[in-house]
């Protein structure tokens, strides 16, 4: 009894079934109660069409006074006519009343007029027996009507079912690979939202298959030349003739395997923001997400002797992805260190475009020229003017998570270092007001 099919029509029937006994039972009830009132009427109705007239002892019988007993005495007792030979009791109680007379239960009327006394019976037996007829033929219509109601009420369950059905048999169809939407039309409201569910978990499941393709497509692509070179490289290694060249080419290897895993680091880092998207936000201040990737970046910073500083904000939120927004920005610092010369500086900063929070990361490099602005967020692209070691995968990932995040990742030239500005501004309005900035002067490394 899993199917719905099954429980709408066993417990509709069941209900028709039910209603219908007990609407039958109160007709053939309230058919019974109309006939005995119908009969009684119609005693009455002889009595009192025999209160002015005389019978004789051979007068006629009609053929529907079969059932009948009429018996009439004199004012002085005598009796002047009787209907049957079985005689009726000669004590007449006037009015309505059920008497027992030779075995036969009989229901009897009685009049007096100042001329005469008037009985007037019939048979109970018979009597019931046509009430009887009577109810049954009066349930006859509902009797009909059930059967009827049945199958009409089967086919609106089945007519009513059938999108579903359909939806059922869209969803066997389809091959392993087509996740594309279900058709929503001609739907009833209650299978509605949940072909609208099953639509939106396709679209998660499209974009989780489809960041797993780009990976592995990456993934062959990008790998194929660091694990070439790392096969050169321990070829070179195996054919060094003396220690200095074993050395330089074991310190090539190494070099090499940081290259690749950095690399499949960053990999497997894209292919998850992407199979990402589409899981609900939570509030994410900002300040406290500079201040963590900042201290992740200091160690680097101060080993290659970069100022990198921070300028003081009031506490921002933005609805978004905490883990996500952090690898955004550490990317975006590293990309700033990595081409920032020695002795150089990075500025980090929390502002607001008319109402809207915008994360600035500004260095004194060389930037990037104009025409490679839009093209080093292509994935593996790298500016030919790049001076620094890369797979040109760190903006490209940022893009991805900007996106992800309603936000719009620019570039352009740090007017105040000269170097390249990377500003991420969140079109979405933050989860809490901010409040004007507070403190000291910048806090700096």
């Amino acid at each position: 009894m899993n199917s719905i099919r099954r429980r709408l029509l066993g417990s509709v029937m069941t209900a028709i079934v039910v209603a219908a006994l007990f609407q039958a039972a109160s007709a053939y009830r309230g058919a019974l109660q109309q006939a005995d009132e119908m009969f009684d009427y119609h005693l009455q109705q002889m009595a009192f069409a025999l209160r002015n007239g005389a019978l004789s002892q051979s007068a006629p019988q009609a053929p529907d006074e079969a059932d009948y007993e009429v018996q009439i005495w004199s004012a002085n007792g005598v009796q002047l006519f009787q209907s049957h030979r079985n005689r009726l009791p000669p004590q007449a109680v006037l009015g309505f009343s059920d008497v027992e007379q030779n075995g036969t239960r009989y229901r009897v009327y009685s009049i007096q007029t100042p001329a005469q006394t008037i009985q007037i019976a019939q048979d109970l037996s018979a009597r019931q027996a046509r009430a009887r007829a009577l109810a049954v033929r009066a349930m006859l219509p509902m009797a009909t009507m059930v059967p009827l109601l049945m199958v009409a009420l089967w086919w609106a369950i089945s007519s009513a079912l059938k999108p579903l059905e359909r939806t059922r048999q869209q969803v066997a169809a389809r091959a392993v690979d087509d996740l594309s939407p279900l058709p929503e039309a001609d739907l009833p409201d209650e299978v509605l939202p949940l072909v609208r569910e099953l639509n939106l978990l396709f679209g998660r499941v499209h974009t989780a298959f489809a960041a797993q393709k780009s990976f592995v497509a990456n993934a062959a692509h990008e790998l194929r030349s660091p694990l070439t070179a790392l096969k050169l490289q321990a070829q070179a290694l195996d054919r060094a003739p003396d220690a200095t060249s074993r050395s330089v080419a074991i310190a090539r290897l190494h070099q090499g395997i940081d290259r690749a895993v950095r690399l499949m680091h960053q990999l497997l880092v894209l292919a998850r923001q992407e199979s990402a998207a589409g899981t609900p936000p939570e509030p994410v201040p900002l300040h406290d997400l500079v201040r963590l990737a900042v201290e992740e970046a200091l160690p680097q910073a101060q080993e290659r002797h970069i100022d990198l500083g921070v300028a003081p904000s009031g506490p921002v939120v933005v609805q978004g992805h905490p883990d996500a927004l952090r690898i955004l920005l550490r990317n975006l610092l590293d990309n700033a260190l990595k081409y920032t010369p020695a002795h150089g500086r990075v500025d980090v900063a929390i502002a607001s475009d008319h109402g809207a929070p915008v994360l600035t990361v500004e260095d004194s490099g060389p930037g990037i020229a104009p025409a490679d602005l839009e093209k080093v967020f292509d994935r593996f692209y790298r500016s030919p003017e790049a001076t620094a070691g890369g797979s040109g995968l760190g903006l490209a990932i940022a893009q991805t998570i900007a996106q992800a995040h309603g936000a719009a990742l620019r570039l352009d030239t740090s007017p105040s270092l000269g170097g390249l500005r990377a500003a991420l501004v969140f079109t979405n309005p933050p989860a809490t007001p901010q409040t004007p900035a507070t403190g000291p002067g910048a806090k700096r490394s």
